[in-house]
Formats: structure tokens, C-alpha cells, sequence
């Protein structure tokens, strides 16, 4: 049942608790480091989770390489993720924010790769002769 669980959810999902749940900014500071160079990096709260839905595009890309009934319902999940993410973005005040619009972005581009690579790995599955 978590095989078909959509990763980009848990970032949507950890979005939607930071905004209602704690009411903090995307702009709120994390921390900062020093590089080498003597500049000051600042990571922000938006960009931890940036972050974190890179990493989790990058799991579900590896996910989407598998074929079978689960991938499909994943897929199917995935742009049910996507929709929601998308109204949210357009319709609450709260989530009008490039942060959140990266969300959005990464959605799409689960929803995009994940079916293009199982077509594909499907499709090389089942092909018979040349």
C-alpha cells in the first residue's frame, strides 16, 4: 500500500502543515554556514523543503522504473497530487509563493517522467522480435 504512495505528497502535505499548523514563513531562516570563501549561506525554511522534494523526485523516478499495477495507481495518484497542488496554488493566498510554485513544478515533472519511463520501460518489456 506505501508502494503507491506518491512522495511528492509528503512534501505537499509537509507545506500545507508548516503554513497551517506552525505559521511560519518560507522565508524563515533554518540556519546559516560559512563557506570557504567567506560567504554566508542562508537556507530557509522554503529552501529545506525544495530540497527535500528534489530528493524525493529523485526516489520516485527510480520507483517509476518498475511496471505493474501499483506503478499505475502511483501514477494515478501522482496526478491527483499534482491537481491539488495545483488549485492551491491558485486559489490560496497562502500558497502563492515561488517556493510553493517549485512544488508545483516538481509535481508536474513526476507526473511527466513517471509515465514516460514506465511507457518506455514497458514498451521494452514487451517487445517481441526487432
Amino acid at each position: 500500500m506505501l508502494g503507491t504512495l506518491p512522495l511528492m505528497a509528503i512534501v505537499i502535505i509537509i507545506y500545507n502543515v508548516i503554513i497551517f499548523l506552525t505559521g511560519l514563513s518560507m522565508e524563515s531562516q533554518v540556519t546559516s554556514i560559512t563557506l570557504i570563501s567567506g560567504a554566508i549561506w542562508t537556507i530557509s525554511v522554503g529552501d529545506v523543503i525544495v530540497f527535500t522534494g528534489l530528493i524525493l523526485l529523485f526516489l520516485e523516478l527510480i520507483n517509476s522504473t518498475k511496471t505493474g499495477a501499483s506503478t499505475i495507481v502511483n501514477h494515478a495518484l501522482s496526478m491527483l497530487v499534482l491537481l491539488i497542488a495545483l488549485v492551491e496554488f491558485i486559489v490560496l493566498p497562502q500558497f502563492g509563493t515561488s517556493t510553493f510554485f517549485a512544488l508545483v513544478l516538481l509535481a508536474l515533472f513526476d507526473v511527466i517522467a513517471g509515465f514516460t519511463v514506465t511507457i518506455t520501460a514497458a514498451r521494452r518489456d514487451f517487445t517481441v522480435g526487432e
